[in-house]
């Protein structure tokens, strides 16, 4: 069978070779915890901010600002765990960010988010997430 010629599995589906491939790479555990750990930091801080969105002000940007991170971080999370590369890529910049607002705010959040983003870059490039992440990408020809 030539390249991204179909087969037909046991109920009649027809499917190339390149996704059944694909669909059979397993997800790194480490990939799969801080997607979700991403996904429910978001959902949670969008939660805890809830209450500033009914302030008397028309509008903040302060507050787009906290939503836009918190929905980056799900956005991260979520792409994450269907294999797509930028959103790994999105994840590292999301992490490096805070590295940059700790700083800003004292030494103690400055280190935290530092080892975060040693976290996140070890496990997240790590061969197999590599591995995870490059079967993903659809092949040229």
């Amino acid at each position: 069978m030539g390249r991204g010629e179909g087969f037909a599995d046991r109920e009649g589906v027809i499917e190339t070779k390149t996704a059944c491939a694909i669909s059979m790479k397993k997800r790194p555990l480490p990939v799969t915890v801080i997607s979700c750990v991403l996904v429910a930091t978001g959902i949670l801080g969008l939660a805890f901010h809830m209450k500033d969105f009914g302030s008397p002000h028309p509008f903040q940007f302060d507050v787009a600002g906290i939503i836009l991170v918190r929905l980056t971080a799900v956005v991260c999370g979520a792409f994450m765990l269907r294999g797509n590369n930028w959103a790994r890529w999105l994840a590292m910049a999301w992490i490096a960010c805070h590295v940059a607002i700790g700083a800003l705010h004292s030494l103690q959040q400055l280190l935290i988010h530092c080892l975060v983003f040693a976290i996140f870059a070890y496990f997240l490039f790590r061969p197999a997430a590599t591995e995870y992440f490059r079967a993903r990408r659809p092949k040229a020809e």
